[in-house]
């Protein structure tokens, strides 16, 4: 027995390891069924959709399963790509209780440091993707590389989150976007943002975020007491391009939005000072609008008004924020009249009512559809056109199609008649893999 045993522990070995390849081969192949899938290429429901999954990818459309294989049977749902987020900041999370960006930007540098800011990040990273957004584009406010080592993370497997598109620290005049502080307290400013105050200052940068990994540059050409001058924007522009690199310009009034456009940057980040010229500017040059648009109810939860605040400040805060987002629903419908690509981007990062980030992100696409975009101009402007603005024409995810990566969402109902279905999504599956809903195990 003793001389046996060696090749009993053998062939008991070789039996396990042969069905767990045996098992993890099935995984990799499965099929997922649903009374509906959204083409958000063509733009119509195709009923009683088969997906046939293998190796993290799409394989096939509408075929016979393959005897053996796992199906999926989500019911009476939607399928629709992988949801796509193209101005988050998985790094930081504010909070209304501490008051606005600046109290809230000096404390989050100061207390959480990089190695909690990091965990942070894993943590609304899955959020995220629990909520349907199976990609993101991180754009700077995470410290010191912080998204690109949180993308690393993802993409080694150590930890499970969206597809991310990372940008460095922010390049922007002196300040960043802290408030006003004091001189022997302004080294925390670098801790998040690359200052540049001269065109050698903005090649000089740029090439060191391209050097960290940044995947985009992330300029700031307008903070609350300076602008980037056009040459400077112009450079950081320059050297990106020149390694094939995209340019996001954070621009607010009309003045920074007009020196973006002339220094060739790919995307107009928020854009509220957006007038038609520039707007038509915009669409001539193929730059994006990422609108970080909200309802107002969403900005009034920022305010956290308490019973005992003065009314009449109440009532002019709330009339303003209306105002706001009024405007901003003006400027998102004459930029869809002239033609300018839409991209979607919820600039969600303020903690709210314990919810979810994936779950207030989602508020965004209530604003858009305030400003008329329909609701397959909404969802392809998280999905196919935000993919296409990211990854290119042949981008590998953002329809469901065959050779595309298996990134894959359920919804209840048909979002093209409902809208807030995208706020209930039962089911998420990313790369092939499923992380919420039914799975074959």
């Amino acid at each position: 027995m003793r001389r046996l045993a060696p090749l009993l522990l053998l062939a008991t070995t070789t039996l396990a390891t042969t069905t767990l390849a045996t098992t993890a081969l099935a995984q990799e192949r499965v099929a997922i069924r649903a009374a509906r899938m959204l083409d958000v290429k063509e733009g119509r429901i195709v009923p009683r959709p088969t997906l046939l999954v293998e190796g993290g990818r799409i394989k096939a459309l509408q075929q016979p399963v393959p005897e053996g294989v796992c199906v999926i049977d989500l019911g009476d749902t939607t399928l629709l790509p992988g949801l796509v987020d193209a101005h988050t900041h998985l790094l930081q999370n504010y909070r209304s209780s501490v008051g606005g960006d600046g109290p809230n930007m000096i404390l989050t540098v100061t207390e959480l440091g990089h190695a909690k800011r990091a965990l942070l990040g894993v943590k609304l990273g899955m959020e995220m993707l629990e909520a349907g957004f199976t990609t993101v584009r991180d754009l700077g406010n995470s410290g010191t590389n912080g998204a690109v080592a949180l993308r690393d993370a993802v993409r080694s497997g150590w930890v499970s989150g969206p597809r991310i598109f990372a940008a460095t620290r922010a390049l922007s005049p002196p300040g960043g976007q802290f408030d006003r502080i004091a001189p022997e307290a302004q080294s925390l400013i670098e801790l998040e943002y690359a200052i540049v105050d001269s065109v050698e200052d903005a090649r000089r940068e740029t090439r060191q975020a391209l050097y960290d990994g940044a995947d985009w540059i992330k300029v700031i050409v307008d903070n609350a007491t300076q602008m980037m001058p056009v040459e400077e924007v112009r450079a950081i522009c320059e050297e990106a391009h020149r390694r094939g690199k995209k340019v996001a310009a954070h621009a607010t009034s009309d003045e920074a939005i007009g020196i973006s456009i002339e220094a060739g940057v790919d995307s107009i980040e928020h854009g509220y000072g957006a007038t038609p010229e520039l707007l038509k500017r915009m669409a001539e040059k193929k730059i994006a609008l990422v609108p970080t648009d909200h309802p107002t109810s969403f900005y009034l939860t920022m305010y956290n008004f308490r019973p005992d605040d003065d009314a009449e400040w109440v009532r002019r805060t709330t009339e303003g924020v209306q105002s706001f987002a009024e405007a901003n629903a003006k400027r998102l419908s004459e930029a869809r009249k002239a033609g300018v690509r839409i991209i979607a981007g919820a600039d969600q990062y303020f903690q709210f009512s314990n919810q979810p980030r994936g779950q207030s992100s989602l508020g965004m696409f209530r604003a858009y559809a305030l400003a008329g975009m329909t609701p397959l101009e909404i969802i392809r402007s998280a999905t196919i056109h935000s993919a296409q603005f990211l990854a290119g024409e042949k981008a590998p995810f953002g329809s469901l199609e065959s050779g595309k990566f298996a990134d894959i969402i359920a919804v209840p109902g048909d979002p093209l008649q409902n809208l807030t279905a995208l706020e209930r999504v039962s089911f998420v599956m990313k790369g092939g893999k499923v992380i919420k809903g039914r799975d074959c195990r």
